[in-house]
């Protein structure tokens, strides 16, 4: 049974995404039953035999209209419990965007840490391994997780995207607060490689109590350059913006933004300011807080199905 090409599988909310990442990798989805019923309870099902067999399920773990990302987190552990019951050699658990990854720390008195419960969870339901995309703290991640876990950076995405920029310019990689300098700084290589010019970095100050978000200085040149700001999601968009004025305040001959998730909880502000050229996100998680003909205009989706499947294609070699 070695032999057999790994099972793929994606709950309700992922099929499509799971679906062009298992072209890339020659394959086609597993069938799935989902049944909800009157009550609210639920149970899924695979179609396909498990026992023997190496699984992945995808599920991106965001709140939509029709499931909280509470609802999606208990499908996805019960799913897999269940292909456990049923024989599945090895499970993983493929979330393009991991929930709860920001709540990795106590900021008050006694806070709950509940990126670690979640890692509790996953193991007690018996997954084997996690595999996810940008993470918003990878120190944390890697901590709170016993199992074994792979981290997709989206630095590579990105930097072929943004190479394209004009070549009579220098540019610099801006992190919007001091705890993506780590994220800002892949991104600032791997734009250096791909364009094969120098490649500068800056960071913007920020304190955060109790949702006020303060610090208004900006360490780095920018001045007559071209600054991307990279950061791993936007909620509100409060962080870039605030990053983007002071890139423009201080000379940025333009600015642009690319983060990995485009939650955009916060409505359209973000994509309606002036303050960008470019605004960028991957397809992790669909813009559908958005006015579709804004984000048409505004926003550039870049496909990162053919990156992760890369990486499950050598793992299952």
């Amino acid at each position: 049974m070695s032999n057999h090409p790994p099972l793929l599988f994606a709950l309700q909310g992922t099929q499509e995404y799971a679906a062009r990442v298992a072209r890339h990798m020659g394959l086609e989805l597993a069938e799935i039953e989902e049944r909800a019923f009157e009550d609210g309870e639920h149970k899924s099902r695979a179609l396909t035999p498990v026992e023997g067999r190496k699984v992945a399920v995808f599920h991106a773990l965001y709140g939509d209209d029709e499931r909280s990302v509470n609802d999606k987190l208990c499908r996805l552990l019960f799913f897999c419990g269940a292909l456990k019951d049923a024989g599945a050699r090895h499970v993983q658990v493929v979330a393009p965007y991991l929930c709860y990854a920001r709540k990795e720390r106590r900021t008050q008195f006694q806070d709950p840490i509940i990126t670690r419960y979640v890692a509790a969870l996953f193991e007690a339901c018996r997954v084997d391994r996690l595999t996810t995309l940008e993470v918003h703290n990878l120190a944390a991640f890697d901590n709170a997780f016993r199992i074994p876990t792979r981290h997709i950076e989206s630095a590579e995405l990105f930097a072929a995207h943004f190479a394209q920029l004009s070549a009579d310019a220098e540019l610099v990689a801006v992190s919007p607060d001091a705890g993506g300098a780590k994220r800002a700084e892949s991104f600032r290589r791997a734009l250096q490689q791909h364009t094969g010019r120098s490649v500068g970095s800056a960071y913007m100050e920020k304190y955060r109590s109790n949702d006020i978000v303060t610090g208004t200085m900006l360490v780095g040149d920018v001045r007559d350059r071209i600054a991307i700001i990279v950061d791993d999601l936007i909620s509100t968009g409060g962080t870039l913006l605030r990053a983007g004025e002071a890139c423009r305040k201080a000379g940025a001959r333009q600015v642009h933004a690319a983060a990995a998730h485009g939650l955009f909880t916060g409505g359209p502000e973000l994509l309606e300011s002036p303050v960008f050229d470019q605004l960028v996100i991957t397809d992790t998680v669909p813009p559908f807080r958005l006015d579709p003909d804004l984000a048409g205009r505004r926003l550039t989706v870049l496909d990162s199905s053919a990156m992760l499947a890369a990486a499950l294609a050598a793992e299952y070699r």
